[in-house]
């Protein structure tokens, strides 16, 4: 025995008492495609934690159809795109955007993505993601989100940069 008190080791569990028979735990277990007492599962009514009749539209294939006070509830929540002609935010590539579109560009060009214009010697991969931007050549889409909670979606091609 130590100064502290402390044994080491663990604690000596009995595992062949009542307690932990194999049998003791049948009761809560559910296998899969067996419902539980009550149609509950993890707390939650239908099977699985999911509801039923959300469930029952998913298996049959169908989009689930969405009453009037569902559509208009969170109009704006839903993330929708908005059509191109219809767009509020400005035209002009802010510095931030223009930072992160410059530095996931020259990452992928490290990792040996294809260059989209042709080389005058450059060997940096920044120097190339700037001539790319300059020549309106990178192949990403900026999404603006909105304060309702739908977005935009830019090319960089269409966006202005200085």
């Amino acid at each position: 025995m130590s100064d502290d008190g402390y044994e080491g080791g663990g604690d000596d569990i009995d595992y062949d008492a009542s307690g932990f028979a194999e049998d003791a735990f049948d009761d809560i277990l559910v296998t899969e495609g067996e419902a539980p007492e009550g149609g509950q599962a993890n707390g939650y009514e239908g099977v699985d934690g999911a509801e039923q009749d959300q469930d029952q539209e998913m298996a049959n294939g169908e989009a689930p159809q969405l009453t009037e006070e569902t559509s208009t509830a969170g109009a704006g929540m839903s993330g929708e795109r908005q059509p191109n002609k219809v767009r509020v935010t400005t035209p002009y590539l802010t510095k931030y955007e223009r930072a992160r579109v410059l530095g996931t560009r020259a990452l992928q060009i490290s990792m040996n993505a294809p260059v989209l214009v042709p080389l005058d010697g450059e060997t940096d991969a920044l120097q190339i993601a700037i001539k790319e931007l300059s020549q309106r050549k990178i192949p990403l889409i900026i999404r603006r989100y909105l304060p309702d909670g739908s977005f935009e979606d830019w090319s960089v091609s269409e966006l202005i940069s200085d």
